[in-house]
C-alpha cells in the first residue's frame, strides 16, 4: 500500500503527464489557494522535471478575497489592472500551459451583496475575454484539478473531526483519480480509451436531437448540423493531447443555440462564487432561458444569466452514467468539478467552439450562425438521476434510446 506522500506525488505526475501533458520548453502557469501549497510545490517540481521552461504560480487566499469583497469600494472591484491583463494575454500567446486548482469553500461569500459579486465577476470575465477564449479552443492545453483542503472536507464530511474529513476527502480524491490503481497513467489511457468510444458511437448517429425526461424535465435539445462529442481526450494547437479535467466522466457537444424547448430542473446544488444554488429550475422557448428559479441563490444564479445576451441560452450539453464511480459514490462534493462528473449537466453560456466541425478557425459570425451560442460565462449545473431518460431522434425520425435511468443504453 502506497503512503500519502506516495499518492500525493502520482496525483502530481498525473497532472503534469496527463493533465496538461506538460512540453519540453512549454511555461506553465498555475493558480492555486494557499490550502493546496504542498500539492503546488509537487506541480512545479513535476513539471520541471518534464522539461518546462518556466513555471509560474499566482497565489490567492480565500479570507483575503472575501475581505476584498466586503471592503474594497465597488469602483475597486470592477477595476482590472491593464497588467494584469497583459501577463496572461502574453502568456496565451506563448501557448502556456495551464493549471487552475480548484478548491473551493462552499459559501464562502454567502454573506456578500450579490451585486458587488456580479459586477467584480463581470469585469474579470470582460478584461480576460482573450483568455477564455483562447481555453474554450484549447490553444494551449489547460487543467482544473482539486486537492482536498481542510474547507472543502469540512463541507463535504461536516459531522467528522477535521483531520480524520480531510483523511476521507484525500482518500476520495485519490479513488476517483484512479490514483489507486497499480499504474495511474496506464488507468487513465484506458478511461480515456473507453469515454472516446462512446463519443464516437455518438459521432457516428450524428443525432438531430436529444430528449430529456425526468421529475421536473422535459426538455427537448436540437443538435447543429456538424456538431462533434468530445470527451476527455482534447488536443490543442500544436497537437498536445491533455484531459482538462481530473477526473472526468463525460461525453459532451453543444446545443443548437435556438433549438432548445421546455422545462429543466437541477438535481444537485451548484457552488458558484462562493455561493450555493440549490433547486435550479429552468424553462426555455427557441433556446432563449425564459424563465428561472432557484430555493437559495437566486441572485447569483440570476448575475449568471444576466451576464450577456448568451448567458440566456446553453452551450454544452454532457452525458454521464449514474454508474461512474463519483455517481456510485454517492456522495455530493461541493465542487462542479466532481459534481459534474458524477452525472449527466448542461451549461449555461458559451459552448465550446471544437464541438463543431472546423469551428476553431470559424469567425465569431460564423459561430453563431452554425448555432454556437457565444457568451463570456459558461457555467454547468447537474440534472442526472436514477430517473433521468435520454432519447436521441435522428435525421429520419427515428428513436434511439441514450441513457435509460441515467445508464447508458447502447
Amino acid at each position: 500500500m502506497r503512503s500519502f506522500d506516495e499518492n500525493l506525488d502520482l496525483y502530481a505526475r498525473l497532472a503534469i503527464r496527463v493533465g496538461v501533458n506538460v512540453q519540453r520548453g512549454q511555461r506553465v502557469l498555475i493558480n492555486a489557494p494557499l490550502p493546496a501549497a504542498e500539492y503546488v510545490r509537487r506541480l512545479v517540481r513535476e513539471a520541471y522535471a518534464v522539461g518546462a521552461y518556466e513555471v509560474y504560480v499566482d497565489w490567492h487566499d480565500d479570507q483575503v478575497s472575501l475581505t476584498r469583497y466586503l471592503m474594497a469600494s465597488d469602483e475597486a472591484l470592477v477595476d482590472i489592472p491593464q497588467w494584469l491583463v497583459q501577463k496572461h494575454e502574453t502568456l496565451v500567446d506563448q501557448r502556456a500551459a495551464r493549471i487552475s486548482v480548484y478548491a473551493p469553500t462552499p459559501d464562502l461569500f454567502k454573506n456578500v451583496n450579490p451585486q458587488r459579486l456580479a459586477s467584480a465577476t463581470l469585469a474579470q470575465q470582460k478584461a480576460l475575454k482573450k483568455v477564455s477564449d483562447a481555453m474554450m479552443v484549447t490553444k494551449a492545453s489547460w487543467l482544473v484539478i482539486s486537492p482536498a483542503t481542510p474547507e472543502w472536507a469540512a463541507q463535504v464530511y461536516p459531522d467528522e473531526a477535521p483531520q480524520q474529513a480531510l483523511e476521507h476527502l484525500w482518500n476520495e480524491v485519490f479513488r476517483l483519480c484512479r490514483i489507486d490503481r497499480e499504474d495511474p497513467i496506464e488507468a487513465w489511457r484506458e478511461h480515456v480509451e473507453g469515454l472516446e468510444q462512446r463519443a464516437e458511437f455518438l459521432n457516428r448517429h450524428a443525432f438531430k436531437s436529444l430528449h430529456y425526461e425526468g421529475p421536473g424535465t422535459d426538455l427537448v435539445v436540437e443538435l447543429p448540423k456538424g456538431h462533434l462529442w468530445l470527451s476527455a481526450d482534447e488536443t490543442d494547437e500544436q497537437g498536445t493531447h491533455c484531459v482538462v479535467n481530473l477526473p472526468t466522466e463525460e461525453t459532451f457537444t453543444l446545443p443548437d443555440r435556438n433549438g432548445v424547448n421546455g422545462t429543466v430542473r437541477a438535481t444537485m446544488p451548484l457552488n458558484y462564487n462562493g455561493v450555493t444554488v440549490e433547486n435550479i429550475r429552468l424553462e426555455l422557448h427557441d433556446g432563449e432561458i425564459v424563465k428561472y428559479e432557484a430555493d437559495s441563490g437566486y441572485e447569483a444564479l440570476r448575475s449568471i444569466i444576466e451576464t450577456d445576451g448568451g448567458g440566456r441560452r446553453l452551450g454544452e450539453v454532457a452525458l454521464v452514467s449514474q454508474d461512474s464511480p463519483i455517481a456510485s459514490s454517492g456522495r455530493l462534493f461541493y465542487n462542479t468539478l466532481f459534481d459534474e462528473n458524477a452525472s449527466c449537466h448542461l451549461a449555461i453560456g458559451e459552448a465550446y467552439p471544437t464541438c463543431l466541425k472546423g469551428g476553431r478557425d470559424m469567425s465569431e459570425d460564423e459561430l453563431l450562425a452554425a448555432g454556437a451560442n457565444r457568451s463570456m460565462t459558461h457555467v454547468d449545473f447537474m440534472i442526472g438521476s436514477d430517473e433521468l431518460n435520454v432519447t436521441a431522434k435522428d435525421w429520419d425520425g427515428n428513436a434511439v434510446p441514450i441513457l435509460r435511468k441515467g445508464r447508458w443504453a447502447f
